[in-house]
């Protein structure tokens, strides 16, 4: 039977009677399954509670329906409906303390070498400069790696688009060969879509290709466990380590430059655009949206939500890879989409797709003083955008799956901090479904909401603690006799 292109509404039953003749198309399944469960989510018999809670004084990491404690030593599952303790890594000592983790998913287009190897793994970076893999739903111990007598090795980063991940050192003061080849000055360095993104303390941001600096720069290409001609010595053992393979003599080729406040810069969007913050004063608080081929500022490229807050606004490219740009502030999110062609001489448009706001009470608050006379004097004042006292948004999340925005709105009307979710539309923006936070929120502290499913995850931090919420997606039970 073939599946249904038209939009209509599709059963459980029938997905099965689906799945159970084939379908030419595996992706069609889970679409069609997460479409169910989409339905599922927005019935009205159906809602989040607060299942589990828990506190710790360091640290609580949510990822990929785990939840790690005590420095990734601890690590629950979650897809029941309670959290269940996988397992529990040995105790470290100090130099075996974990620096950095990152959570690696085999690729699914190829099979591995070993059986292990094609299922998720935790990769741990540690103070004395071993990196482990474990196995993510055991904690066995997979495989271990030593990286280097030289270099301290402190940060663990993924460069998804090419499969990758890359370990970072801690800065060192710069050598005369690096001022020659990159200049001076260099505070950051990370790899990104396949690019090497270079920040200066000028506020000035360079990218270069990092496959041409492998190419040209690689003096031996390096294999785990084999002996390497560098030293003669086993790649990955003790004291050898990994050894330093690309030696860069000259200065690659800048593909972009840019000065932009705070070094930050992001690129994406079709065609290619960049948005930054020039770093001068008069620019603060905007955003300028400029094609990445000749830096010509995009017609209504220049966002400013001119807000008066403590928090300040923040704008990303969307992760569902639509090309288009989410603008947050206190008050309004704006989903904003950019209008070109690639070759096009004219310059490319930023339209609105849609906004989401916050309900307020707009009348202007008034102080009250009273003088020594007795007299009583009233004096108007500007309320932040971001007053605990008014409906504020603090987070957004996308949940890729089900295609949903989750923002966290705020309203402190009664002197207490509460919060709820609010499940909009990703294509549209429409407010679908509302679910209130059992617990306190406090604006002064920090905040992480991960949604995955029927799972949603709040990490907060009090003071020197950390306390983790969850919530699961529950049916309620039939009250009528």
């Amino acid at each position: 039977m073939a599946p249904y292109r038209g939009k209509r509404a599709v059963n459980a039953a029938e997905l099965l009677i689906r799945r159970s003749r084939g379908l030419r198309d595996a992706g069609t399944i889970v679409r069609h399954n997460m479409e169910v469960f989409r339905a599922l989510l927005f019935q009205d018999n159906r809602n989040f509670i607060q299942v589990w809670s828990r506190a710790s004084k360091s640290p609580i990491m949510y990822e990929n329906g785990k939840i790690y404690f005590e420095n990734y030593q601890i690590c629950y599952g979650c897809v029941h409906s309670e959290p269940k303790i996988l397992y529990k890594l040995p105790k470290r000592s100090k130099l075996e303390k974990f620096e950095d983790a990152l959570l690696c998913q085999s690729p699914l287009n190829r099979t591995l070498a070993s059986p292990s190897d094609q299922k998720p793994s935790l990769l741990a970076l540690t103070a004395n400069n071993w990196l482990y893999r474990f196995s993510a739903d055991t904690g066995e111990e997979l495989q271990r790696v030593y990286l280097s007598p030289r270099h301290k090795f402190r940060y663990l980063s993924w460069d998804v688009s090419q499969e990758i991940f890359y370990v970072k050192s801690i800065q060192n003061k710069e050598t005369s060969v690096a001022r020659q080849v990159f200049g001076s000055g260099v505070t950051d360095a990370v790899l990104s879509q396949g690019v090497l993104v270079v920040s200066y303390s000028n506020k000035t941001v360079k990218l270069y290709s990092f496959e041409h600096i492998v190419q040209r720069y690689m003096t031996e290409k390096l294999i785990l466990g084999k002996r390497s001609l560098l030293g003669g010595k086993t790649v990955g053992d003790v004291p050898f380590g990994i050894p330093v393979n690309i030696h860069i003599t000259d200065c690659p080729v800048v593909l972009f430059e840019v000065s932009c406040s705070n070094n930050s810069v992001r690129i994406g969007g079709y065609p290619w655009h960049y948005i930054y913050t020039p770093p001068h004063k008069n620019h603060k608080g905007t955003h300028h949206i400029c094609s990445l081929k000749d830096g010509t500022t995009a017609t209504n490229g220049i966002q400013n939500m001119n807000c008066c807050s403590l928090e300040s606004d923040w704008i990303i490219f969307h992760p569902d890879d639509s090309g288009r740009i989410i603008h947050v502030g206190p008050t309004i999110i704006n989903v904003l989409k950019i209008l070109g062609e690639l070759n096009s001489s004219c310059p490319s448009m930023v339209v609105k797709d849609f906004s989401m706001a916050t309900h307020r009470n707009n009348i202007p608050n008034a102080q009250v003083t009273v003088t020594s006379s007795g007299r009583t004097v009233k004096r108007r004042f500007h309320q932040l955008d971001d007053d605990p006292d008014q409906e504020t948004f603090r987070l957004v999340e996308y949940e890729d799956e089900l295609d949903l925005l989750a923002v966290v709105v705020t309203n402190g009307e009664e002197g207490e901090g509460r919060a709820h979710i609010q499940l909009h539309d990703n294509q549209s923006g429409q407010l679908l479904r509302t679910f209130d936070l059992t617990e306190q929120w406090d604006e002064t502290y920090r905040h992480e909401l991960s949604i995955d499913k029927d799972t949603i995850v709040h990490v907060e931090q009090k003071k020197t603690t950390f306390c983790c919420h969850l919530y699961k997606l529950i049916t309620a039970k039939n009250e009528e006799a």
